[in-house]
Order: C-alpha cells, then sequence, then structure tokens
C-alpha cells in the first residue's frame, strides 16, 4: 500500500517546483564546491552554509561547537523528527584546484559530488518545503556535519546526534550515488603504528635494530591475515613513512593501517591479531612499537523490511529508479549504532569519487531532489520511535 503522504496535491507541487529548481540547484553545488573544505577546516564552507540556511528561512540556525550547521522547520508535535544531514568535509587538501568545469550535462571538480551536491541538494529541499508552507507532523532539523571523512572519525554527527538523540526518530544522511540505500554500516578501526629503534651508521652500525626492517616485517606478516568473506572483513595499510637516509639505520617508521568489517566481534578479533603481530615482531628484533588509535566508527543496521527501507523503495519506484542495497560507511554509522534508524541515499550519478578528475552528472539532481522531498514527506506517516 502506497503511503499516502507520496500521493497528496502538495506532493505534486513539490515535484514539479523540483524539477523547475534544477538550474539553481546546478548553481548551487557550483558554489559550495568552489569552496575549499578539507576535513578539520571547513570553517568557510560551514559559513556559507550558515548564511544560506538563514536566507531561506529556517528556524534556529547555528553552528555548534564542532562546526556543525544546523537549522530546524517545525512541525506539529504529533509526528516523529527527521533529521537530514550531509557532510561538509571533501578528502582534498585547501590548496586543491577546486574550480568546477561545466562538460554539457557533467560538472568536474574535486569534491562536486561527494558531497557539494548532497548539501546543495538539502539546502534546496528546505527551501522548497518553506516556499510551499509545508505542513508537517514532526519537526524537520537540517544538518550540514564536519569530520565525516577520512580522520575526521565522524565526529561532527557524533555531537548532532548528542544533542538530538532524543528527539530524533529518523536519520536521513545525503550521500553515495542515486539509487544507493545504505542500511547496513560498515565499522572500522584505524591504527598509526609507530616503531622506534636506537638507529645508526648502515656501515658501522650494521646490526642494530632497524625500525623500518622491523615494520617491513610486521606488513609482511599482516598482509598474510586470513579474514571472513562473510561477515565482510578487510585490512590495508595506507601509508608508511620513516627513516633519514640512504646510509642511516632507521630510528623511526610509522604506517597507518586501516581495520574494517560489518561485525563488531570480527572488528576486535582482527585488531587482536594485528596487536599480536605487532609485538611478536618488537620483541624478536628488538624495537619499540606503539598502536596509537585513530578512529574508530561503529557497526550497526536495521532490517531490509523496515519501514524507513520499504519507503525509500516506494520513493524510488515512483521515479523509476533501480534501489541498490549495499553496506558503506556514511553519518548513519552513529544513529545506527545508537538503534535509531537511519538510511544513506545519493542525490545524483556520478563518478571518480575521491579523485581529482571526479565528476557528476546535472540532470538527475531533479529526481535526487523530488526523492529527498518525497521522503521527508512519506516519513509523517512512520511510526515513531520507542524511547
Amino acid at each position: 500500500m502506497m503511503n499516502p503522504y507520496l500521493d497528496t496535491p502538495l506532493a505534486r507541487r513539490l515535484m514539479a517546483m523540483a524539477d523547475e529548481a534544477l538550474p539553481r540547484v546546478v548553481d548551487e553545488v557550483i558554489t559550495i564546491c568552489q569552496i575549499p573544505a578539507p576535513t578539520f577546516d571547513e570553517k568557510r564552507r560551514g559559513e556559507y552554509v550558515q548564511a544560506r540556511m538563514k536566507e531561506i528561512g529556517l528556524d534556529d540556525v547555528h553552528r555548534d561547537e564542532v562546526g556543525n550547521v544546523v537549522g530546524r522547520i517545525r512541525g506539529r508535535g504529533e509526528g516523529p523528527s527527521v533529521l537530514l544531514a550531509a557532510h561538509l568535509d571533501t578528502v582534498f587538501p585547501a590548496e586543491t584546484d577546486v574550480i568546477v568545469r561545466r562538460d554539457g550535462d557533467i560538472l568536474r571538480a574535486p569534491g562536486v559530488g561527494d558531497n557539494s551536491a548532497s548539501v546543495a541538494v538539502m539546502l534546496h529541499t528546505a527551501r522548497l518545503l518553506i516556499e510551499t508552507k509545508a505542513e508537517l507532523a514532526g519537526d524537520l532539523i537540517f544538518a550540514a556535519t564536519v569530520g565525516e571523512e577520512g580522520l575526521g572519525n565522524l565526529y561532527g554527527i557524533r555531537a548532532v546526534m548528542e544533542t538530538h538523540r532524543h528527539e530524533v526518530d529518523y536519520v536521513l544522511p545525503l550521500d553515495g550515488s542515486l539509487g544507493g540505500l545504505v542500511r547496513e554500516s560498515v565499522g572500522s578501526r584505524r591504527f598509526r603504528l609507530v616503531v622506534t629503534a636506537d638507529g645508526g651508521h648502515s656501515w658501522g652500525a650494521f646490526g642494530v635494530p632497524s625500525a623500518i626492517h622491523s615494520l617491513g616485517r610486521m606488513i609482511a606478516q599482516i598482509s598474510e591475515i586470513r579474514v571472513p568473506a562473510s561477515p565482510k572483513t578487510t585490512y590495508n595499510v595506507g601509508t608508511i613513512s620513516g627513516g633519514t637516509s640512504v646510509n642511516t639505520i632507521a630510528a623511526s617508521a610509522e604506517a597507518v593501517i586501516d581495520l574494517r568489517s560489518l561485525d563488531r566481534d570480527e572488528l576486535l578479533k582482527l585488531e587482536e591479531k594485528l596487536r599480536r603481530i605487532v609485538s611478536s615482531v618488537s620483541a624478536h628484533t628488538g624495537v619499540v612499537s606503539e598502536l596509537e588509535l585513530l578512529g574508530d566508527r561503529p557497526t550497526g543496521w536495521i532490517g531490509e523490511d523496515h519501514p524507513l527501507c520499504r519507503l525509500v523503495r516506494e520513493v524510488h519506484a515512483q521515479f523509476g529508479i533501480q534501489t541498490r542495497c549495499y553496506p558503506s560507511s556514511t553519518d548513519g554509522n552513529i544513529p545506527l549504532s545508537m538503534g535509531i534508524p537511519a538510511v544513506t541515499v545519493g542525490v545524483t550519478l556520478g563518478g571518480n569519487g575521491h579523485r581529482l578528475d571526479e565528476y557528476i552528472h546535472t540532470s538527475p539532481l531533479a529526481k535526487g531532489l523530488g526523492q529527498v522531498l518525497l521522503l521527508l514527506l512519506g516519513a509523517q506517516q512512520l511510526p515513531r520511535r520507542a524511547r
């Protein structure tokens, strides 16, 4: 049975307005993308979004203590409260050229899809709901979050959820590609492995422990760890550094290591294997090693038959979108770990995410905007979360 909120005069009007809004949404994507926002340095982009939220007419617009930008559309207080989130940060350093280049239906620039398009759609979702004076059963909270990428460790959404956890019934992060449905979060544990030794001259001190040689042994053994295919569990040594010169026995070396799994217990088992390798090699070679925890992203999930997942599939069907369900690591990890239903959806199509040649198609943004509007309308009919 179709959710009654999906077939109303208001819904039909909003769909027409979403189509008409496409040029403005595209301009917004370009403006947002061209404001650099590396993780931990999202202030300028946050200031822009805050000004836009106030201009649009959201209530209680503010930047919180960690830099998230939050606003609200107040409902009647009779239905569920929904948090719509889109992260501000990108994986690119501040000096990266983020000028957007238009190529017909395509926009090309680092960060244009991840996550400038989502932030733009979130802003225009709020604009259209306010312009139509949409009457809502529950409050809508809009959050442009910081620290979603890399070593940000989701600290932005953590702060938002800590503030609003007792009032939020559902969370809809915007991220990924149009048609995506993320209901299962990939957990991760990230470490900096630092190895130190006395070091010395490569000829005169030959035979003393080398931090690099020991780190190499650790990495070789890490690469042989066997992990389950289900639940999917992975590991990766992402970066290594150390040493002084070609003729110096290294006194220090380090690596950054990423452990992931869909299951928290498997993730902790993998961590224990890592720790045993580090301890064993350190004892055998005579070096000192330290594992520093850099990030801890929790796991969580809701069932595919959850009302929120069914709503997403209904809305996708309205637009002729094929739903693709897959696990991922997004702002949705945090509410899911708290037992708060969350589904992450995308707003357009594109490719080459996290690369300098990232691109998106602009025409699907109209569907992406319409999708988000219908999801928020449809969520008005969902049951409130038991507290």
